[in-house]
C-alpha cells in the first residue's frame, strides 16, 4: 500500500497505511455488526490517499490480501470529523 498498487485501471498514488493495535475509541458500533469469522482475524487500518478511484481503497486493500469489511471515512482534504457522531453535521466556512 505505501508503495502504490497496480490496479485494472492504472497504478495508485503511494498511501500512507497503519495498522492499528485496538479498535479506535472514536469509532461507533456497527449496525448490523460485521459477521464474526472465527478463521479469519479482524484488523483495522488506518489509510490516507491523495486521490479518490472508484471504490479505491476497497480495491487496494482485496489487492494486498486484506478485504475491506467496513470503511469509516474521517477526513477529505482539510474536512475532519473530529468526534462527530453518525448523522451529526455542521456547517463549514469557506
Amino acid at each position: 500500500l505505501c508503495a502504490g498498487l497496480a490496479l485494472n485501471d492504472g497504478p495508485t498514488l503511494p498511501a500512507k497505511a497503519r495498522c492499528l493495535r485496538v479498535v479506535p475509541d472514536w469509532l461507533w458500533e456497527r449496525d448490523p455488526p460485521n459477521r464474526m469469522r472465527k478463521s479469519v482475524p479482524d484488523s483495522f487500518i488506518e489509510l490516507t490517499i491523495r486521490e479518490g478511484r472508484n471504490r479505491q481503497v476497497r480495491r487496494m486493500t482485496a489487492a494486498v490480501g486484506l478485504p475491506t469489511l467496513r470503511l469509516v471515512r474521517i477526513a477529505i482534504g482539510p474536512y475532519r470529523l473530529d468526534g462527530m457522531a453518525p448523522g451529526q453535521w455542521r456547517e463549514e466556512v469557506a
